[in-house]
């Protein structure tokens, strides 16, 4: 009988484009950290670890249960990432899924089933005031439209020169998604109309 198995596979930057967040990469504490939450969440504590150079991992962690192999992660052997043609450093782990079930079958667990419809991403550019904060913006946008309206992100923050005097500009994107649909070009257009008509009521903003 084949066993079963829950991998994840990370690669990149840690945070979403933002204008006031770092470029930092993914790194073996941040696999670290995802597995660790993931047994937390699940009631799965006091693991026994060993430092492994095996599996396809040319450094990483394996935490076991009974002397049972729980988990493995770490960094990926350069030589097996070369091998699917991948450059950039990649940090994986490896769930013996059997044995997770086994521990959390008398655990209480709540799920959502997540959607089956696709985000839609908009940006948007403004020219504001000073004293208008991204909050300020943010508030406004959720009261606009809470239903589909999912995330409100800052990107960019412009103050120049070239700007009249006690502006600023602010690039900002918005995610939006339908539980139940798809979203069609036409729906979204006309809840970005909708934010660009409340900020330039509430907060006098010009779209640039």
């Amino acid at each position: 009988m084949e066993s079963q198995h829950l991998q994840l596979l990370v690669s990149g930057r840690i945070n979403a484009e933002n204008w006031n967040t770092s470029n930092d990469k993914v790194d073996f504490y941040f696999i670290k950290e995802k597995v660790e939450h993931i047994l937390s969440r699940l009631g799965i504590v006091k693991l026994k670890s060993e430092a492994i150079s095996t599996d396809g991992f040319s450094e990483g962690l394996m935490y076991k249960f009974k002397n049972k192999r729980l988990v493995s992660f770490g960094k990926l052997d350069k030589k097996l990432c070369k091998a699917f043609d991948v450059k950039s450093d990649v940090y994986a782990a490896d769930f013996n899924w059997d044995l997770v079930l086994e521990l959390v079958v008398y655990t209480n667990i709540k799920y959502k089933e997540v959607s089956k419809f696709p985000e839609v991403r908009r940006d948007l550019s403004l020219l504001i005031d000073k004293s208008v904060s991204f909050n300020d913006l943010k508030k406004i946008a959720i009261a606009t439209d809470s239903k589909i309206l999912k995330t409100v992100n800052l990107f960019d923050v412009y103050e120049g020169d070239k700007l009249p005097e006690g502006k600023k500009s602010y690039a900002l994107s918005f995610t939006m998604a339908d539980q139940t649909k798809t979203l069609t070009d036409k729906y979204v257009d006309k809840v970005m109309d909708k934010l660009m008509k409340s900020f330039s009521k509430e907060v006098g903003a010009e779209v640039r």
